[in-house]
Order: structure tokens, then sequence, then C-alpha cells
């Protein structure tokens, strides 16, 4: 056989072979995709019609010379609702309206490791791309409240008042309550650095842009950068934008904590993430409730929290701290209040003590922790406690010791408080620079309260 005819029976069989492709892609049915178009844009909504996609779904609005993403987040009769999640501007009335391939994905991955990302998996940093191994969904799966293990390890996060009196377990998910400019980015700060976890994810939700690059250059550093991943949805983002860091940065815990990991979840802040939710609710008709926020705000909430905590058979934790932003310092706050029923505890930064140089400036009286009396010694637990009368003692008698209106010897209990107090206040302040791990915050605690001796030369 001669070597045209051999060059002619080769392509006959790569004809039929595509031949072949071809139908059984024809065979395959083809999904009908329903399109609309733009009817109204009311501040952040979209409003369009003859869209037929579920709420959460992905859709495409294409703006002359721009196509901008969007998701589905309500419905009224004929009219959808959609929240862009980028820019909007360049669309006009009767723009085209595509729903995309089902909802949003997280991409996770041990790639991930060292990176700063933005609320779409993209990277912030200069590292260049980002090769994702695995998909996971966005608003994670739901686990068996029976399924997951007990909390019975204390955590060490190198801050001696947390480690010695509102001892936290691996696995808890603990609030940070705070005001403005109090140290509460340097208490988290503290925490990322000297707590005892595998891997740090750290969502950084609505706040200022030039935090994120302090975070990560003077926080983190290059050291704890190895072992971290941040998620960063600056405020100037939409607000389906940072609700989808929180989403993304809890998922990415997720992962790790799925692979028997423990993970420390850092999220600053709860706040931003309810009032992104309030935005977007009150743009869609929601009604407000209480102080301005809708309903859907404080069932948002526990669905983010809920998603941390320890694992089943795999192992791993997520150990979660989440910031919550007093405004005006009002712990009554309706996000303060809800945040305090769903976690597992709460440390409140005290703006007094702040502004008298305590740092960290933590009110012990106000804070606890729901799972300490579980996973410490007895020992440990009385010696807390004893600690806390007498701090507790000293502040209700602040002022008539302040006058000089307390005589001594009026009250033993309160001129113990007295002796005890110089000891307790430095127990309690901490450098920035320096970590007090558990054992020593213990050993500390132990000193202290045990140490007569001391507290009579302190005196």
């Amino acid at each position: 056989m001669n070597r045209t005819a051999v060059a002619g029976m080769h392509r006959h069989e790569v004809w039929l072979k595509r031949l072949e492709k071809y139908r059984r892609r024809a065979r395959r049915p083809v999904p009908m995709v329903v399109e609309g178009q733009v009817t109204r844009v009311v501040g952040l909504t979209i409003e369009a019609v003859g869209v037929q996609a579920p709420v959460g779904a992905r859709c495409l609005v294409h703006a002359p010379g721009n196509v901008i993403e969007a998701e589905v987040v309500g419905f009224a009769d004929d009219r959808t609702f959609l929240m862009p999640i980028g820019d909007s501007r360049g669309l006009m009335p009767a723009s085209r309206v595509v729903p995309g391939e089902g909802a949003y994905d997280a991409l996770v991955g041990e790639e991930l490791l060292g990176r700063v990302i933005d609320a779409t998996g993209k990277p912030l940093d200069t590292l260049g791309p980002i090769a994702y191994s695995a998909r996971t969904p966005l608003l994670g799966r739901p686990i068996n409240p029976l399924a997951r293990s007990p909390i019975d390890t204390p955590l060490d996060v190198g801050v001696a008042a947390i480690n010695a009196l509102l001892t936290v377990g691996r696995g808890q998910r603990i609030g940070l309550f705070a005001g403005s400019g109090v140290g509460k980015s340097v208490l988290l700060g503290m925490m990322t650095r000297y707590t005892d976890a595998d891997v740090v994810v750290v969502g950084l939700i609505g706040e200022r842009g030039r935090e994120v690059k302090e975070f990560v250059e003077k926080i983190l550093g290059e050291e704890g950068r190895r072992r971290a991943v941040v998620v960063a949805s600056p405020a100037d983002n939409p607000p389906l934008l940072r609700m989808h860091g929180a989403w993304l940065a809890t998922a990415i815990a997720e992962y790790y904590r799925d692979q028997g990991k423990h993970v420390l979840l850092l999220m600053d802040s709860l706040t931003r993430f309810a009032q992104a939710q309030r935005e977007i609710a009150l743009a869609i008709g929601e009604p407000p409730a209480t102080k301005g926020y809708p309903p859907s705000v404080f069932a948002r909430l526990p669905q983010l929290v809920e998603r941390a905590g320890n694992g089943g058979e795999q192992g791993g934790s997520i150990s979660a701290f989440y910031t919550v932003l007093a405004e005006g310092d009002d712990q009554n706050d309706p996000v303060v209040d809800s945040a305090r029923a769903i976690l597992d505890g709460h440390v409140v930064l005290s703006r007094e003590l702040a502004e008298g140089g305590h740092y960290p400036a933590i009110d012990i009286e106000a804070s606890v922790s729901r799972v300490m009396n579980e996973i410490v010694e007895p020992e440990h637990l009385e010696a807390a406690r004893r600690f806390r009368q007498l701090y507790s003692t000293y502040e209700r008698n602040r002022d008539l010791i302040s006058v000089g209106a307390y005589q001594a010897g009026s009250d033993p209990r309160v001129d113990e408080a007295i002796r005890y107090h110089p000891l307790l206040v430095r127990f309690l302040q901490q450098p920035e620079g320096e970590a007090r791990d558990f054992a020593r915050s213990l050993a500390q605690l132990r000193e202290l309260m045990n140490g007569e001796q001391e507290v009579e030369n302190s005196a």
C-alpha cells in the first residue's frame, strides 16, 4: 500500500472520530437559558424581568463595553433582584441578563498558604496566580451537632490574661468586643503570632484598606505569613463582596479542618459582615426591625458562626475569634447582643483601661469564657476565681480608696484587695512583643495567688 493510501485512511479515521464526538454532543440535551433584561437600577440593586434563576445564582449583566457579574438576592412577582459583585457603571435600560452556571464555589487548596487574596479568590499579593486544587461550597456544609468532637483541650493564645483567666478551648468561638481605637487589632495580631495552630486564616472584612498591608507586613510578618491565609475585602467593596469575604475565609478554614489540622480563624469584623447584610436587605425592601437592622441579619450571623468549631472523625478544629465593634462603646448594640448570645464567650476591651495605658485593655469583670470550667483543673479554676474576686472588690471600692475615704481595717476583704492590686494589674499587662505561653501564664497565676510574702513587699 502506497503512502498516499495510508494517509487517506488516517484522515478517514480522524473524521470518523470527529463525527462520533459530534453525535454524542448532539444526543446530550442542551439546557435552556432564559435570559432577561434590566428594567431598573436603584442604589445597589439591579431589577430585571424575564430571568429564571434561583436565589444565590450567578448572573452576567451585559452592559455596553462591559460584563458585570451579579448574584440573585431576591425576587418579587416577575422581578428579580440582583446585587453586583463589582462596579456597576455603564448599565443601561434593557441590558441583557444571562443566568450563569450554578452558585458560587470557594476555591481552596494547600497552595493558599502564605497568600493574600480578595473575596473572589484572586491574589492581591505579587506572588503570581494560584493553582487551586479543590472546590467547596461557599456557604459550607452543615455538620451534625452530635458528630462534633467536644471541646476538652485548652488553646494557648500567648496572652496571659486570656490563658489564665479566660481560658479558651480548642474549637471554641469567642468574640472580641471593643469600640474603635482600644487595641483590638494589636490583640488580634498577638494571638495570630503566638497561638498554637497549624494554620491561621484571617478575614479582614469591611475594614480600612491600609490596614490590610499593615496587618500582613507588621503583624503577621514573614514567619507568621508562611502558615497563614489572608482574605481581604475592604470597606470600599460592594456589600455582597464583603459577605463573600467572610464566607470564603470560613470555607478555607473548613477545608484545612477537614484535612485534620487545627485552624485559628480570625474575623475582623463580624459587625461589618452584619452591616453588609443590612445594606443588601434594606436595598431589596426588607423592613428594618431592631435599630435599623432587618431580621435577616440576625439569621445570617449564626449561619456564619456555627460553621466554626471542632470537626468529626478527622480530628481537625476551627478555633475562631470574631471582633465585634461596639459602636459608641454600647455593649447593648443589637449586633453585640446577638453575638454575645451565639458565641462561646467574649473578651471585652475597655476604653478606660486603654486611655490609662493598660494593654491589652481586657476588662476581666465583663469578660467570660463559657467552656473554661470544663477544660481546666480545679486548682486553676479556683485561682482564677480568687483573682477575679480580688480585682472586683478593689474596683467596687475604687472611688473610696482614691479619695482616701476608706479606713484600713474596716473590711478585711478590701484590705486584701488593696494589697494585691498592684500585682493584679501587673499580671494583666503584657507588652506586644512578649509571648506568655499557657504553662507560664498558669505558673504566674499560681505564684501570685499563693505568694503572700511577695504581696506584702509590694504593698
